[in-house]
């Protein structure tokens, strides 16, 4: 086997190394940046280009690169920097994930056979990143992988009136247990094995806490149901109440798990603002919104996918075989009007 030939290093700004641009989605969702040119490094490409990239995300959401030289976890880190210099860490954890560069992560470690129900990343916490990025370091080899995206600005309009109205005007009450047989663990979660951090960060979020027995931990928040984008000042649907909710497990793993640890005890669930349960019809009706409204992008190695929180979701389609996309996070957004 050769060694891999020499990059070409594009100067930040300049124009000298061609790209296509061309939209792989309907109204403009999606621009599809391919280097026209073998071995372009796209750290270098990117590097000056980060006001042009927001306009991009600001008029497409999502901007997929393709055809690029992105080698390793460290090329995909430079890259990410090249848009977001602050990379973010992962704190109030909602899925397992691997450090495997510096504040570049495997991507949600649930069972390959599931769907991830499309969401907006940490939309259930008091601060989220803005932007998102995803790298395939290895397309699945089996078969399916593929991450779907939906656009805000579609999804939005569609939700019942009745039913925004409800959510704008009490939030969403998110319960989370802890444990190291129910759910994550509150040190995996909050990456501490301190108590007293936790509790000054469950403080400073104004999120209710309770530990409970020898190594539990039960968190109550209240937070927002839609966000304002902080540039366009378009305002969408923003919550993770359709993912936590109950009705969102096999019935017959929610039928076990309320057994058991009754209906507060749940390693997860979401409820309006004010406590009352969330009909199963409304949660269920929004992420069949999400699946219709879909398109996907089917991973080849090398790809990466930059992501403006706000205004996509992301999901992730079953498969079989290895896979791996990483990713990273900047620009984090704290919600300033939390509950």
């Amino acid at each position: 086997m050769s060694a891999p030939g020499p990059r070409r290093r594009a100067t930040g700004g300049t124009a000298t190394e061609p790209v296509t641009r061309r939209t792989l989605g309907p109204d403009g969702f999606v621009l599809l940046v391919e280097a026209a040119v073998p071995d372009l490094d796209l750290a270098g490409w990117l590097a000056g280009r980060r006001a042009e990239l927001l306009a991009d995300l600001d008029r497409h959401a999502a901007v997929f690169f393709r055809g690029f030289d992105v080698r390793s976890a460290d090329d995909f880190g430079r890259a990410a920097r090249a848009v977001g210099p602050e990379l973010l860490g992962y704190l109030e954890r909602a899925a397992p994930r691997h450090e495997v560069a510096d504040r570049v992560f495997t991507s949600t470690e649930f069972n390959a056979a599931q769907w991830i129900p499309l969401h907006h990343e940490m939309s259930y916490s008091h601060n989220w990143p803005t932007h998102l990025y995803f790298h395939c370091a290895q397309p699945a080899t089996g078969s399916g992988g593929a991450t779907p995206l939906a656009a805000e600005r579609v999804i939005t309009p569609l939700i019942p009136a009745e039913v925004r109205d409800r959510f704008d005007r009490d939030g969403v009450r998110y319960v989370r247990n802890y444990g190291p047989h129910l759910d994550l663990p509150w040190q995996e979660a909050f990456q501490t094995t301190d108590r007293a951090e936790v509790e000054a960060y469950c403080a400073a979020s104004a999120t209710e806490f309770t530990w409970l027995g020898a190594d539990g931990l039960r968190t109550v928040a209240r937070r927002q149901a839609t966000a304002t984008h902080p540039r366009t000042g378009e305002t969408v649907w923003f919550n993770h109440a359709h993912l936590f909710h109950v009705s969102n497990m096999p019935p017959e793993v929610a039928g076990a798990l309320r057994r058991e640890y009754g209906p507060e005890g749940l390693p997860r669930n979401a409820y309006h603002g004010d406590g009352e349960p969330i009909p199963d019809e409304v949660v269920g009706g929004i992420r069949e919104l999400y699946r219709q409204h879909a398109i996907s992008v089917s991973w080849r190695r090398g790809d990466v996918l930059v992501v403006d929180n706000f205004l996509a979701t992301h999901g992730r389609e079953p498969f079989t075989g290895d896979r791996q996309i990483l990713v990273a996070m900047s620009d984090l957004y704290v919600n300033r009007s939390v509950w």
